[in-house]
């Protein structure tokens, strides 16, 4: 028996070890601090309540139950609403404009369009509140030019903080879906035609199912972000539109009652589960698509 025989023999009587998992401990060590202790204190945090006279702590679900009652469940369902909208409005018009870049003859639209959507898909907080207040605020430019106040415009509402969002979440989703429509193969449309199949009956059992990871990976992305903005909405709207972000930063900052100072605690523990319940539902869907990719 040679050496190269005891070996194979003892890869197969037992496993291999393998060392390339510590090359990941930096990653590992990264995540745990950056993420797992903030995950633990929030988690404990959430379910500990102080008695405000003893000043003893308890752990309770107090909070958490709170936090889904009243005031603080209509801020989580505005939120809610207001990130699938713009989740739904900005993939679908972030898909027209893709496909429109794609099948351009144009190579500098598709260049100048991929460029400009980079940028504005980075374009948030004070700045895009700033630009939009300027524009269509109540002594906007183009408010006072049109006389928009007159008809009853107002940039300050629920519908308004949508068309805002809308500005870095359609050309996120441009970026989205733009690699995958290039994906599209032109023998795949050539064969459609050829079989007699109409444009509709194509994009139904060929596009639409080819291109469905990457729809449901954008829409996700965009309801992720809406659902965590926070800074264009303080800037813009402040407590006009309620939304769970900025209900977390009243509490954070002393406008909750005593012995209620984990309330935003319980809040963001809300979002985490509403972000997992949107991941439980995408990447299922995700998995079954990505069979026409195999």
């Amino acid at each position: 028996m040679t050496a190269t025989d005891g070996g194979t023999a003892a890869r197969r009587g037992g496993r291999t070890r393998s060392t390339g998992w510590l090359a990941a401990l930096p990653l590992l060590a990264f995540v745990a601090l950056a993420f797992g202790i903030p995950a633990v204190a929030l988690l404990l945090g959430a379910f500990t309540v102080r008695d405000p006279q003893s000043g003893l702590s308890s752990f309770s679900a107090a909070n958490v139950a709170e936090s889904l009652r009243g005031n603080y469940l209509a801020t989580l369902l505005s939120s809610v609403r207001l990130s699938a909208l713009v989740a739904v409005l900005g993939a679908v018009l972030g898909t027209f404009l893709a496909q429109a870049v794609v099948t351009s003859r144009f190579r500098a639209l598709r260049e100048a369009v991929l460029t400009a959507s980079g940028v504005l898909a980075n374009f948030g907080g004070v700045p895009l509140a700033f630009v939009w207040i300027a524009t269509l605020g109540n002594s906007g430019v183009v408010t006072k030019t049109f006389g928009l106040g007159e008809s009853g415009w107002s940039l300050y509402t629920f519908w308004g903080l949508v068309m805002v969002y809308m500005y870095f979440s359609a050309p996120l989703m441009v970026l989205v879906m733009t690699p995958a429509l290039d994906g599209l193969r032109p023998q795949w449309r050539e064969a459609a035609q050829n079989s007699g199949a109409t444009a509709w009956q194509f994009w139904r059992h060929v596009g639409i199912p080819v291109l469905a990871p990457a729809l449901l990976g954008g829409v996700v992305l965009l309801f992720g972000g809406a659902f965590a903005a926070y800074a264009t909405a303080q800037a813009m709207v402040g407590s006009t539109v309620p939304l769970v972000t900025l209900q977390i930063a009243d509490a954070l900052t002393g406008d909750v009652l005593i012995g209620h100072e984990n309330i935003a605690l319980a809040l963001s523990l809300d979002m985490i589960v509403i972000a997992i319940l949107v991941m439980a539902v995408y990447l299922p869907l995700q998995r079954r698509s990505s069979r026409w990719l195999r």
